[in-house]
């Protein structure tokens, strides 16, 4: 080993990045690809800030085209790939601009393209951009490549609950897939050493003592909306609740939870077997998992029993394929009685409705169709943009088409650059009838509501809080008849709502019902001001009727 190497190597090891950056820029005029990677990983080891970032983005764009066949230029490409990824993350996007962040993200994909030509399967390379094409919302590609390392077998254990979870918002699957996949993950989550345990107390306390764990409980996550009908509702003479936040940031709302609650205990900084004894150390009678095969989980806990009674609800509408999660709460429009054999859970039916919303009724106002004084159709769609599948697309734009000076709102909170549903749009003509909006603070988001005429539902993957909260706000919701839990979710909330016209059979009866809707302005007004007026005394609001039924149902097990 040269000098000029032998120094870089100690710079490295002693973690000196400012100097190592120095001697290299200063040293090496002439930088090969393993020098070009090696400033660029000093750089984002000395500072993530965006001036590094956009710095060794570069650094690794440049080693690539500099041997883009050998394995340097491979390391230097999965590094600009990843680095894109967590700079987009950081900076991206802004409403109406095209970030610097989202151009570099963009550019991955052709250079991923002529990578895998030039070295096949890579499973580094393959990971990074599945992150990449996940945040630029090409649903198609990431699970194409997902799929790919589950048959190379490369598929960790949370890049396994990744694909699952983003089956389910395609129709690639059916319910038997989801059940024979939900098992093979449950199969690959590793047991717990039996004498590493605190024994599973099977004695049931004076009274029924619930346990709930979540990552989601922040800023009204959607989740936190169903959850404090509960915990505002329950009997506090019969039943105890535990809740285990797995989040290390706490606000307003948490704080606001800790009051509802008789326990609440942070785990977010504990490892598994930590979280485990912990939770059967506080003798749990009944623990829910309200976060299933989602993106931040600790669903892998349930597999060794964290109490005499588990029970699945509420984040995550499919199996979760642990012989240990003895129950899924469903309705009778979610799961139909034929069907419970597709699920490894019981099924836990409630009377009415699987869930209910604690009530908008502080917010709410009733308004006209914004079309009465605009003169053209205003649909829209707050679903998350992963909803947004080819199918969907194509539906929607059939609707654009037939719906003369028809517009289409789109808002999602979800980070996810929409370059990608853009040019599906394109596709069919109808982009300039798109209107992509971004998060906004929830009373304007709320307000938004006012400017829709008629709220378009995704499939199979059925929006719930968007469904919700347009009904809360008397938008009508078209949506569609699925053919599992998960895409019958939209049917059942209009079925507890009680104004079946708003569901569709098929595609072609959606958008049928989403045209003849819109050209009756009269009849729109008047199902308008019918479902403001009546959504709150449905099942879907009705915070007292949910509970009872709810701990009706578990008094019983």
């Amino acid at each position: 080993m040269n000098e000029k190497f032998l120094k870089l190597s100690n710079l490295f090891k002693e973690q000196k990045y400012n100097e190592l950056i120095f001697f290299i820029e200063t040293s090496f005029p002439n930088k090969s690809a393993q020098i070009l990677n090696l400033l660029g990983v000093a750089r984002l080891l000395n500072n993530r800030d965006k001036s590094s970032l956009t710095l060794a983005l570069s650094d690794f764009k440049q080693a690539y085209f500099k041997e883009k066949k050998t394995n340097f230029g491979l390391e230097a490409l999965t590094n600009f790939i990843n680095t894109a990824v967590d700079f987009y993350v950081s900076q991206g996007p802004l409403e109406d601009t095209i970030t610097d962040s989202a151009i570099y993200l963009n550019q991955t994909n052709d250079m991923f393209e002529e990578a895998e030509i030039n070295f096949g399967y890579d499973k580094q390379l393959v990971s990074s951009i599945i992150r990449s094409y996940q945040y630029q919302g090409n649903l198609n590609k990431t699970l194409f490549y997902l799929k790919k390392q589950f048959e190379k077998g490369d598929l960790d254990l949370s890049r396994f609950a990744l694909w699952i979870y983003f089956n389910n918002y395609k129709k690639n699957w059916t319910q038997a897939d989801f059940l024979k996949y939900s098992k093979l993950f449950a199969d690959k989550i590793k047991n717990f050493i039996p004498s590493d345990l605190v024994e599973l107390n099977r004695e049931k306390n004076k009274k029924i003592r619930l346990g709930f764990i979540s990552s989601e409980i922040l800023k009204k996550h959607s989740i936190t909306y169903f959850l404090e009908t509960i915990f505002k509702n329950y009997n506090k003479d019969k039943f105890e609740i535990y809740l285990f936040l797995d989040n290390e940031i706490e606000d307003e709302n948490t704080n606001e939870f800790k009051i509802l609650v008789e326990k609440f205990i942070n785990v977010s900084n504990l490892e598994d077997i930590e979280v485990f004894n912990l939770i059967r150390g506080n003798n749990i009678d009944i623990m829910f998992d309200i976060t299933g095969a989602t993106l931040s989980n600790r669903v892998s806990l349930f597999k060794n029993r964290l109490a005499p009674k588990q029970i699945s609800w509420l984040g995550y509408c499919n199996t979760s394929g642990l012989e240990n999660m003895d129950y899924l709460i469903s309705d009778k429009n979610l799961i139909y009685e034929e069907e419970k054999n597709d699920y490894s859970e019981k099924i836990l039916y409630l009377p009415h409705i699987w869930n209910c919303h604690s009530g908008l009724n502080s917010i709410r106002s009733p308004s006209d169709p914004p079309c009465l004084k605009e003169k053209n159709i205003t649909f829209g769609s707050f679903n998350n943009f992963n909803k947004i599948n080819d199918k969907v697309i194509s539906v929607w734009s059939q609707i654009l088409l037939k719906v003369k000076n028809s517009k289409l709102i789109l808002k999602s909170s979800l980070k996810i650059e929409k370059s990608f549903l853009k040019k599906e749009f394109e596709k069919y003509g109808v982009i300039d009838s798109v209107i992509f909006l971004e998060k906004r603070k929830l009373k304007s988001h709320y307000n938004l509501y006012k400017k829709i005429d008629i709220a378009l539902d995704t499939f199979p993957y059925n929006g719930v809080t968007t469904t919700f909260e347009a009904l809360a706000m008397g938008v009508p919701v078209i949506t569609m008849k699925g053919y599992n839990f998960n895409s019958r979710c939209g049917e059942s909330i209009i079925k507890n709502l009680g104004i079946e016209d708003l569901i569709a059979n098929n595609e072609d009866d959606y958008i049928l019902k989403s045209q003849k809707m819109a050209n009756d302005k009269n009849k729109l007004l008047e199902l308008r001001k019918n479902i403001f007026n009546i959504s709150h005394e449905t099942p879907l609001f009705n915070t007292k009727q949910f509970s009872q039924d709810f701990f009706g149902v578990l008094e019983k097990l």
